[in-house]
């Protein structure tokens, strides 16, 4: 039983709580005072070095969200195992949670292959995944803020992909993808705040993506949205310290030999 039931459909739930997720979690970061003792950039860093403003980001973000409703309603309807009644078996919650982790292997693994061949292809990064990288200094809204034609690869194929392969049912992806929104949002937040549950447990958190947003790393720490095991096992790994900056808020350094 889930609290949508009775109310929303599973499918339905799948297709538009993510969108929803994505925007309460980045409105929230958007809606935080400047919070200086934690960014990893300084304001005027954002200010001079991002090259869109905020407006276009959003239009893109919604752009590419539109395209994932599109084929996660799809991708629902042709899946769908309901019986005459409109009832889907669901299985345990022990099953389902080895479902939502293969799930997040089989996306972590396209998504750094398809990116590392963004930004190894010049065509492809000139013409296509440039665009995610006019944000030099991420920010939470800017998470999704793609090419089309990237949103389309990356994020929405590569989802598709996560689902068809678990064989998770319509309600554990609600859990699956929202949980994949919040982790990418928060990757993308520019902030490192005490006691964030995502920089305790996971190595490619919001310091390890913005060493990738740099003009160094952008060879390197293709991994996402939640393990870097393909950067480990394939060189492409930059470590880095964290320092705090004399003025305040800290800053992710790559490491010198």
């Amino acid at each position: 039983m889930v609290f949508w039931e009775g109310y929303v459909s599973d499918e339905a739930m799948g297709t538009f709580a993510p969108i929803v997720v994505y925007w309460l979690y980045a409105g929230f970061y958007q809606l935080l005072p400047p919070l200086d003792r934690y960014r990893l950039h300084t304001r005027k860093e954002e200010e001079e070095k991002n090259l869109v403003p905020l407006a276009m980001v959003v239009k893109g973000v919604l752009l590419q969200q539109l395209v994932q409703a599109t084929v996660a309603h799809v991708l629902f309807l042709l899946t769908s195992t309901a019986d005459v009644s409109g009832v889907t078996f669901q299985p345990s919650i022990p099953f389902q949670i080895v479902q939502i982790i293969l799930a997040m292997l089989v996306m972590d693994t396209w998504q750094y292959f398809v990116h590392r061949y963004m930004h190894q292809n010049t065509f492809l990064y000139r013409h296509i995944h440039s665009q995610h990288h006019r944000l030099v200094v991420p920010y939470a809204i800017g998470a999704l803020y793609n090419h089309p034609l990237e949103g389309l690869l990356l994020d929405t194929l590569g989802g598709a992909l996560s689902f068809l392969v678990s064989g998770m049912t319509a309600r554990t992806a609600v859990i699956f993808f929202c949980f994949a929104v919040v982790k990418t949002v928060d990757d993308h937040c520019g902030l490192w705040l005490p006691g964030n549950i995502f920089h305790l447990f996971f190595k490619n958190n919001t310091a390890y993506h913005d060493i990738h947003h740099q003009l160094q790393g952008t060879k390197y720490n293709y991994s996402q949205p939640f393990f870097s095991i393909w950067d480990r096992l394939l060189g492409t790994h930059m470590p880095y310290n964290l320092v705090k900056r004399p003025e305040g808020g800290y800053e992710a350094r790559i490491k010198k030999d």
